[in-house]
């Protein structure tokens, strides 16, 4: 008799505790629905991440299915200042609107932007300022929308000049080089929680954090009460690296240049759902993605599928496919927001959408070569609705980030903010992200070491630290060789066509497409 398979992230019985979580954080009622759950012997979360042991009764799963619905049906208070609709976007932006033929499915393609024109939303250098607290009136039509409450400006924001193409190709080599380094630098400890890491670094005399992970003189004791990530050990400490492990968080850019290389710029939602279908094993998938996946399986389409019983649609995976649209967008921030909003509303809504938003944009604006990592910022909020908790969590962050000068208080403070969110939601993560950032003011190993010492989701945000790091330092050699010389222009992947490829090939590919008319 073969054993149960219990596949992660998408029983409804086990999907109930993370939805209940989601209502609270959105300030929605839900004791009744816990309460009927709890009374007919239901559990809030599994015994282990993901799954629970056994399949629940089939009353109890049904039960579980409509709870979920009738969870997600539950009026949010935040809607209005949170849409999740291209065109609300942009209004709550002041931003122009987006072309009618514009859809999520396949019914029309975007010929422009369909958010603004290149340069669009490149506010002036230097960091945002604390938010404003919000009133309920509409903010003035002078502001621009980067979460701030007062940024201004009268007229459009100035186009920056693009790099040269061959300075371009450098740019993205190293941005390429700079997400696997802080993706890789984040997999050990993956999942700990913040003392544990840095209780191992401290151990090991990599505190504050500056170098690889090692398992060499680290106590015993210490080992045994916080094990490294149990699938990146073997991978991605210091003494064991060899090229570029498989990770989810280089797997999307690979499969965001496969869809600009199929279909272009004017890609639709269903084109991405196609070539996910296509392309990217099931297995590869974790929560708002694994659930969107089981929905088209299930027969639903775009945009629904990133709705219907997924309570991590405002999770963070969404921001970690975004770097391919600012890539390939230089310059024009909103037009790289409006391609990952065409990505990300596949998987997430509101906040969770946000996120690829604000990392498109910002990229975009860095990889220009004339923004700092403060402009850049201040890019990503321009493409963000205001009065939103995703433009307040990343003001939160900046702001933290110029109140503190040990690093280790900027991460208290973050966690204290955004503690009751769960490690992988999407606003505590961009409070960090952009925390880190700041503090480093855009250096690389700074930024880095800074994103993965703050815990949460740490090769996530490494990864996105160091993609737009590596922009900022503008080529490869400018990144320190103890970061690039163990990945040996070698990345390991199941996406189809990949595995083993380099980065310089990578970069060359990314070129080709941003150059693209």
């Amino acid at each position: 008799m073969t054993g149960t398979l219990r596949l992660t992230w998408v029983q409804p019985e086990d999907l109930i505790g993370h939805e209940l979580r989601q209502a609270e954080e959105d300030g929605r009622d839900g004791s009744p629905v816990r309460d009927r759950w709890l009374a007919a012997g239901g559990a809030l979360s599994p015994e282990r991440a993901g799954a629970s042991q056994s399949p629940a009764p089939g009353a109890l799963r049904a039960l579980a299915e409509e709870l979920l619905d009738e969870l997600a049906a539950l009026p949010c208070p935040s809607a209005a200042d949170e849409p999740t609709s291209l065109a609300e976007i942009a209004a709550a932006c002041r931003l122009p609107p987006a072309p009618p033929d514009l859809g999520t499915a396949g019914g029309g393609r975007a010929r422009q932007s369909p958010m603004a024109g290149p340069g669009a939303g490149v506010p002036a250098s230097g960091p945002p300022e604390p938010p404003e607290t919000p009133e309920p009136s509409e903010p003035p039509s002078d502001v621009v929308g980067s979460g701030t409450g007062t940024t201004r400006a009268s007229g459009p924001a100035p186009t920056p000049r693009a790099r040269p193409a061959h300075q371009l190709g450098d740019a993205l080599h190293a941005a390429w080089l700079g997400r696997a380094a802080g993706c890789l630098l984040g997999k050990p400890v993956e999942k700990l929680p913040l003392h544990a890491i840095r209780d191992i670094a401290r151990a090991t005399g990599n505190w504050p954090l500056i170098t690889w992970f090692t398992a060499k003189g680290l106590p015993p004791e210490l080992a045994a009460a916080h094990p490294w990530n149990r699938r990146s050990a073997p991978t991605s400490l210091a003494e064991n690296i060899d090229g570029m492990p498989e990770d989810d968080d280089l797997n999307y850019p690979l499969l965001g240049l496969l869809l600009l290389q199929r279909h272009g710029r004017d890609f639709t939602t269903v084109d991405v759902a196609r070539l996910w279908l296509d392309e990217l094993p099931a297995g590869r998938t974790f929560t708002a993605e694994r659930i969107a996946y089981r929905n088209l399986l299930c027969g639903i389409e775009p945009p629904l599928t990133a709705s219907h019983r997924n309570p991590f649609r405002e999770w963070i995976g969404a921001a970690i496919r975004a770097d391919i649209h600012g890539w390939t967008n230089p310059g024009a921030p909103a037009a790289a927001a409006a391609q990952a909003y065409r990505d990300a509303c596949l998987t997430h809504t509101a906040n969770g959408v946000y996120g690829a938003m604000f990392t498109a944009a910002a990229i975009a604006a860095a990889a220009t070569g004339t923004a700092d990592v403060h402009a850049a910022i201040a890019a990503g909020l321009s493409v963000v609705p205001p009065r939103s908790r995703f433009a307040a969590a990343v003001s939160f962050g900046v702001r933290a980030a110029g109140e503190h000068a040990d690093f280790a208080h900027v991460v208290d403070s973050v966690h204290a903010e955004y503690g009751s969110y769960h490690w992988v939601h999407v606003l505590p993560n961009a409070a960090l992200l952009v925390a880190a950032l700041t503090h480093a003011d855009g250096d690389f190993t700074g930024s880095i070491c800074r994103a993965v010492s703050g815990g949460l989701d740490t090769d996530s945000n490494g990864a996105t630290a160091g993609s737009l790091a590596g922009l900022l330092a503008g080529r490869p050699d400018a990144l320190p060789d103890r970061w690039t010389a163990p990945l040996k222009n070698r990345l390991a992947t199941s996406v189809t066509g990949f595995d083993g490829v380099g980065f310089d090939t990578l970069a060359h590919l990314t070129l080709k497409e941003a150059l693209r008319p």
